[in-house]
């Protein structure tokens, strides 16, 4: 099973970006990485993925339009660009390996990022 390691949180305005940072573990190389956040309160929910293979990305709706995912494979990392951020997208967000784009089942995540948004 691999691992992966965030970083890139912290605490912005309203209409502000931030972005997160992946580093996948070297020993295992994922087809699909993603990113999943946790709004307080709330179950975890699927934020984005990317394929390993064509590039191909995934957006849950709430987020298309203001986020990106990319992807280094070489140096096994994924981004996620987030634009316009707003007060609800206040959450810990995961990085995650062999995500399911489809079903938004994965196999690992990472600890966590913070992330907070003030109107």
């Amino acid at each position: 099973q691999g691992h992966v390691l965030e970083s890139g949180g912290g605490s912005v305005e309203a209409g502000d970006s931030l972005t997160l940072s992946c580093q996948e573990g070297r020993t295992f190389y994922s087809n699909n990485m993603g990113w999943f956040r946790q709004r307080p309160g709330n179950e975890r929910e699927f934020v984005a993925a990317i394929s390993r293979k064509d590039g191909k990305t995934f957006y849950a709706d709430g987020v298309k339009g203001r986020f990106t995912i990319s992807r280094d494979n070489a140096k096994q990392t994924a981004t996620l660009q987030m634009n316009n951020l707003q007060p609800e997208d206040t959450a810990v967000y995961y990085c995650s390996g062999e995500v399911n784009p489809w079903t938004h089942e994965y196999d690992f995540s990472g600890q966590g990022t913070q992330v907070t948004v003030s109107s």
